[in-house]
């Protein structure tokens, strides 16, 4: 099976924006993807993994800087 992984640049945009340009991207994602969302809105940290653990996703976040970097693994929770 292959893993896709797609990068979203969010850098500068501010909330609601990053979570909603995930929301579309994960809408057409296949369980297994990879989706690497790179974003300055420092509520991302909050929203983002909220949505995840609302949608069945897994996230990893980390900062370097001023850029926050989240991994969003569709469809796997664990």
């Amino acid at each position: 099976m292959e893993t896709n992984v797609l990068t979203i640049d969010a850098r500068g945009l501010k909330c609601p924006l990053p979570v909603l340009k995930l929301e579309k991207a994960a809408a057409t994602a296949n369980a297994g993807d990879q989706l690497l969302i790179l974003t300055t809105d420092a509520m991302a940290k909050i929203d983002i993994p909220l949505f995840c653990r609302q949608n069945g996703h897994h996230c990893d976040v980390q900062t370097n800087g001023e850029v926050i970097s989240l991994t969003v693994r569709i469809g796997s929770a664990g």
